[in-house]
């Protein structure tokens, strides 16, 4: 007998953590169903969409590089989010049996920083290092909420790229990564009522990548980090944070986040997040 499945595309696949994740919420509400990772890549995502689509027991899949940009192409229609950023991380079918995209990347971001985003302040920055397909997430969601963004990239040319397309671009920077590399003795101003925040999101200090460099003598004292990658999860970024002083977000926050999204869609329930401790527990293990 079939069962309803979702799944996670990319390439490579194996080692993503969706299927734990999902799994696991799977087995806590009881629901019968599975979620399943299949490698698919860029040449092959028209023909898998089509099979998928005929598949009455497909609900839907997660996407990630390098396919969230190729995706587009193949769908009845993009969501906002994810027409405004330009990069699908969640495929599911309406109810007429319609694909349609959506970017549940930017929603999980924000979601450990729920707290500090409910205060008042007299300045938002943040420096984001990266400008791919996490990054533009990032960097819409930030710039909706009023942050002014310093975005560094190896490629200026495409950090430019998505400052442009960021509300009040105006006020956004763009500086080569290398600029944070080594020390500087800037004096940062009295940082009362400002929230800044850190971003790595790049796959730089991911296992199999080079390390970022980063000096965090550019960081703004009580400035939060927050690290994206999630293997390894504990990167030289978030531990060089935490011994210049600063609070840390790690890579397992955001995923979590971004997948409880993509969760309700697939199955139509919501995730028992009151199991967040044990499901970290459980992906760490």
């Amino acid at each position: 007998m079939s069962r309803p499945y979702a799944e996670v595309i990319g390439d490579p696949i194996a080692q993503s953590k969706s299927p734990a994740i999902h799994g696991f919420w799977l087995d806590k509400l009881g629901i019968e169903a599975d979620y399943r990772a299949t490698r698919v890549t860029q040449d092959e995502v028209g023909a898998y969409l089509i099979k998928r689509q005929a598949d009455p027991d497909w609900r839907g899949c997660n996407v990630t590089m390098p396919l969230k940009q190729a995706v587009q192409a193949h769908l009845h229609s993009v969501e906002e989010p994810a027409a405004s950023i330009g990069a699908v991380n969640t495929i599911y079918r309406s109810p007429d049996g319609r694909l349609l995209g959506t970017n549940t990347d930017a929603a999980g971001f924000l979601e450990p920083l729920t707290q500090e985003l409910q205060g008042a302040h007299l300045f938002r920055m943040a420096r984001i290092l990266g400008a791919g397909g996490a990054a533009r997430a990032i960097a819409h969601a930030l710039a909706e909420r009023n942050f002014t963004l310093v975005i560094a990239a190896r490629r200026t040319e495409q950090a430019s790229a998505l400052a442009a397309q960021l509300a009040r671009s105006e006020q956004h920077h763009v500086v080569s990564l290398d600029h944070f590399a080594g020390a500087t003795d800037f004096a940062f101003d009295d940082r009362q009522g400002m929230l800044d925040l850190v971003v790595n999101a790049s796959p730089l200090g991911m296992r199999g990548k080079p390390a970022l460099q980063f000096d965090w003598s550019h960081a703004p004292p009580g400035a939060i980090a927050y690290d994206i990658v999630t293997d390894p999860l504990e990167t030289p970024f978030l531990q060089g944070a935490r011994d210049a002083g600063h609070e840390t977000v790690d890579g397992l926050a955001m995923l979590i986040g971004q997948a409880a999204e993509a969760f309700r869609r697939f199955y139509g329930a919501s995730p028992p997040r009151q199991h967040d401790g044990e499901l970290r527990a459980m992906l760490t293990s």
